[in-house]
């Protein structure tokens, strides 16, 4: 069974990626399975009733296709060709900040240990390591920073952070009040 790092954590992957289906026929039966858009926008009724059906997006798709749909889909993948294409980022931002999705966000293609952190800021929280590349090497890249400075899924960025009204400031804080 294939490997993905999810929650953190190496686990097998017990959704099947389909690439290219065209009908509901070329899926296979019995089994969890991420769609193409396209399949999903032509085919929406006969996946519902299938069950266990997520969706994967394209760099050049537009994650609003899937809004109106974010509540039942258990898992969405965006997919990185490249990875040096950086949509997909802000496609997981939409997803999770305007559309409001709370289910699995996967990040499938190339997908490298020197992204994972960032993905992971963006709302990311499964990523499929490229083929030839180890999930439990990779998963060390999730820690290789601490903190940033710009707003992301998961933190405020420095320049907004305050201690509250009668507490000191964490240390290393410095704050230098405007005249």
């Amino acid at each position: 069974m294939p490997q993905l790092i999810k929650q953190r954590v190496v686990s097998d992957d017990r959704w099947n990626l389909v690439r290219e289906a065209t009908a509901v026929s070329d899926l296979p039966d019995g089994v969890p399975v991420i769609v193409p858009l396209k399949l999903w926008i032509e085919r929406r009724a006969a996946l519902i009733a299938r069950g266990d059906v997520g969706v994967w997006l394209a760099p050049d798709e537009d994650p609003a296709a899937v809004a109106g749909d974010v509540a039942r889909l258990p898992v969405i993948a965006i997919d990185f060709p490249q990875f040096t294409d950086g949509r997909g980022y802000s496609h997981a931002r939409l997803l999770r900040d305007r559309f409001g999705f709370t289910g699995e966000l996967r990040a499938i293609g190339d997908v490298q240990r020197d992204q994972l952190y960032y993905l992971s800021q963006c709302g990311f929280d499964a990523f499929v390591i490229r083929d030839g590349k180890s999930a439990e090497d990779a998963l060390h890249g999730l820690h290789d920073f601490s903190d940033g400075y710009q707003r992301t899924q998961q933190r405020t960025p420095w320049f907004r952070r305050r201690a509250a009204p009668g507490q000191a400031p964490n240390p290393g804080d410095v704050w230098f009040p405007c005249a």
